[in-house]
């Protein structure tokens, strides 16, 4: 015990540190997990990926190495070759949007896992949003309040094949189904998520014969936009037309007026689930994990028996 005592007093007088390197050469492991991104870091609310990572490699005695690439093929491959030559456990490949992603071969030499994307090709495990029962809460949640006349505004062209406008129309069209509901093509308006074509649609589905009562957005800039068109006709929304987005952009939905209901995407989540893969170890089979998207109830859908 006297020893220990007079040890400790001399890491504590000389400021010592473990050399990080030296021990990876005698384990083999660095304790530190690569994070390659298109644009993550950088996104107004896809950094949430890279908060849940770093925070869970915290947690689990680990250290995040993080790079974004921007979609520029040369940093990237840069990033990799670092990874390597840091001796990193595993690698997280992170996309700023869910899409179907070409994973660098390179990344075949470590435990990778794609999140906030899916590997086409089954080489690497996959771990992304469950955008159809995301599609489906939100309008469940508009069938609940009594609303029958439900439009999507979808946040790309209809021939578009990006999983998280595929994914939430097939949700909203599973839920109308489950109510005896056909899906009019009529109610079904295709944007690019951005909010003047959520003014403009909006516009026109509210110039129809027999407009909907409510409105699920594909994003929450898209149901900005319909916040927009709305007031212009002097209608407000959560009194005279619901209005369900999709994102839970933190900066946007709590201050919309009326606050907007919508679905979140599970960031955080997805990072750990991700990086406890990672954890796992490289023995682990591909997997391919849909992670909830939740449904968070603001002010901006009403019962359809109060509607004005």
């Amino acid at each position: 015990e006297d020893t220990r005592k007079r040890v400790k007093d001399a890491v504590e007088q000389l400021g010592y540190r473990t050399n990080a390197f030296a021990k990876s050469l005698r384990s083999g492991h660095s304790g530190m997990i690569g994070f390659i991104s298109d644009e993550v870091a950088s996104a107004p609310f896809a950094g949430e990926l890279l908060k849940g990572a770093q925070q869970f490699a915290w947690e689990t005695g680990n250290v995040l190495l993080s790079v974004d690439a921007y979609d520029d093929a040369e940093l990237e491959a840069a990033a990799v070759d670092m990874m390597l030559s840091y001796r990193v456990s595993g690698v997280i490949y992170a996309s700023m949007y869910h899409r179907h992603v070409d994973v660098p071969k390179s990344l075949e030499a470590l435990p990778s896992v794609v999140v906030n994307a899916q590997d086409p090709t089954g080489r690497f495990s996959s771990v992304f949003p469950d955008e159809v029962g995301g599609g489906y809460a939100a309008t469940r949640h508009l069938l609940d309040a009594g609303h029958h006349r439900i439009a999507m505004i979808n946040i790309q062209p209809e021939d578009s094949d990006l999983p998280a406008g595929v994914g939430r129309l097939e949700g909203y069209r599973r839920a109308l189904e489950e109510r005896g509901l056909v899906l009019d093509p009529a109610l079904v308006a295709y944007g690019s998520g951005i909010v003047a074509d959520g003014f403009e649609l909006t516009s026109r589905l509210m110039a129809t014969a027999e407009p909907p009562t409510a409105i699920f957005c594909g994003n929450d800039r898209t149901a900005w936009g319909a916040y927009r068109a709305l007031e212009a006709l002097g209608k407000r929304p959560g009194r005279d037309i619901a209005i369900v987005g999709f994102d839970n952009h933190d900066m946007l939905a709590p201050n919309l007026d009326p606050a907007l209901t919508t679905v979140a995407l599970p960031y955080e989540k997805m990072a750990r689930q991700a990086l406890q893969i990672l954890l796992d170890g490289p023995g682990s089979e591909v997997r391919r994990v849909a992670v909830e998207c939740t449904l968070v109830e603001r002010e901006s859908v009403m019962n359809a028996k109060v509607q004005r």
